[in-house]
């Protein structure tokens, strides 16, 4: 799979940077894609490291050209509301609100909001108003964190 492929090729590259990558998406379309890839760090993430990145990526990507085409390419921080892909994502956010979609229903629904309660290696649990729901990971179409904003 070219999302494989490319964080494989690219992880390096920002580890060198002393950052991660923390999610990575390729949109192909006709007349050029667009990979975007979202970086993080215990730190926070600046414009700077943004560039950073960007030239970085460029320079792998131009000498081992794993995409055909033209393509655009965007580097970001993965934001407030990021997306939870992997065991390890969630378990960095357990005790946060989150909001989840499954592949297949699960007690009659595939969408479900609530705070992240537990997190195991298979398995997440959410409180979903005061309800523990238990969900596989591998089950989880998307997830992302849904930050409580103060008014």
């Amino acid at each position: 799979m070219l999302r494989d492929d490319l964080i494989s090729l690219l992880s390096p590259v920002v580890q060198g940077l002393e950052l991660q990558v923390w999610e990575l998406e390729y949109a192909g379309r006709p007349g050029g894609g667009l990979l975007r890839i979202y970086i993080d760090s215990p730190h926070g993430i600046t414009v700077e490291d943004c560039a950073n990145v960007s030239r970085a990526v460029s320079e792998v990507l131009d000498a081992s050209d794993p995409i055909p085409g033209e393509y655009t390419l965007e580097v970001s921080s993965p934001g407030l509301d990021r997306v939870l892909r992997s065991y390890e994502h969630f378990s960095l956010f357990a005790g946060e609100p989150v909001k989840v979609e499954m592949k297949t229903a699960i007690a009659g629904r595939k969408r479900f909001s609530g705070r992240l309660l537990k997190v195991e290696r298979e398995q997440i649990t959410v409180d979903v108003d005061g309800k523990q729901v238990v969900m596989p990971l591998a089950g989880i179409h998307k997830a992302r964190l849904a930050p409580e904003l103060a008014s």
